[in-house]
């Protein structure tokens, strides 16, 4: 399946909720969920309520967009959390949240998942010291990201860090600004997870 390259806002007015794929232009005024909160196209305004199974398959759509992950990708996801030990629905955020281009976007080196996809597939990133090209490469507790010695003396990194140094951290990561470093203390817990996710309605809809 290919990637989704149409108006990202037509996701987040679809799913009903922000999924925050814009950028700073999600955090203002111009979001377009504010001005039209009801689903995209000509029956937009009209549709009927979801069923049990439109609820599930909505759940499961949010979390993929939310996230940037492809269909078959997601699957992979779902069926390593279902052989984790633990909840699966929260096996399945946690490995959501420790793929790289997350955790750029979560300590601020980017402004969007999006964003982070791109600056890592450009191998601006290194992790414990070896750089990484692959967005969706799976971090462990106590590794550590650094933006590449090239990368430092970029103006568009700089300016996106420095634009994005108000935004809260995540507690599960330790961030350095100023010398361009996030660590991931541990894999975070479900209560440190920030995301618009019914995670038990994915697994229910997987589980059919």
């Amino acid at each position: 399946m290919a990637r989704y390259t149409g108006a990202v806002c037509r996701l987040c007015r679809r799913e009903g909720k922000k999924l925050f794929l814009k950028g700073d232009r999600c955090y203002s005024e111009k979001c377009s969920l504010e001005a039209r909160s009801y689903a995209p196209g000509q029956h937009g305004q009209g549709r009927k309520k979801s069923s049990e199974y439109g609820l599930q398959l909505r759940a499961k759509q949010t979390a993929r967009r939310f996230y940037g992950v492809q269909e078959g990708q997601f699957h992979h996801y779902f069926e390593v959390a279902e052989r984790k030990q633990g909840v699966t629905g929260d096996n399945l955020l946690r490995i959501l949240e420790s793929r790289l281009d997350n955790v750029v976007y979560r300590a601020g080196f980017a402004s969007s998942r999006a964003e982070a996809r791109q600056l890592v597939g450009h191998g601006h990133f290194e992790v414990n010291g070896h750089r990484v090209d692959i967005a969706s490469y799976l971090l462990k507790g106590g590794d550590e990201i650094a933006v590449c010695e090239k990368a430092r003396g970029f103006e568009k990194m700089k300016s996106v860090i420095e634009a994005n140094s108000a935004r809260p951290v995540a507690e599960w990561l330790s961030v350095d600004r100023e010398n361009m470093t996030v660590k991931v203390v541990a894999l975070p817990e479900r209560d440190q997870i920030e995301a618009p996710v019914d995670e038990q309605l994915i697994v229910e809809y997987y589980s059919r």
